[in-house]
């Protein structure tokens, strides 16, 4: 872990199978667009699962934990 602490903890449903870690950032306000998803994911910044991801575009499933800016998110699988 980078030793962050969690200030936030939410859960994010499925849509569909899966959601890509930059799609997930930028539609839970974590960064402003697409490009500041991308360098902060490679960077270092992000982990999935307690492990440093460096792969814009990892696909996420149900299960998942992501870890940005103290906020962590839980991937769950969408009740409908």
């Amino acid at each position: 872990m980078t030793g962050e602490p969690i200030n936030e903890k939410r859960e994010v449903p499925l849509r569909g199978e899966f959601v890509e870690l930059n799609k997930l950032l930028k539609f839970e306000n974590l960064v402003m667009s697409g490009g500041e998803a991308k360098l902060a994911i490679q960077s270092g910044s992000v982990l999935v699962n307690d492990e440093p991801e460096s792969r814009v575009r990892r696909k996420l499933v149900a299960g998942d934990r992501v870890l940005f800016a103290g906020v962590e998110i839980s991937v769950v699988a969408s009740a409908g």
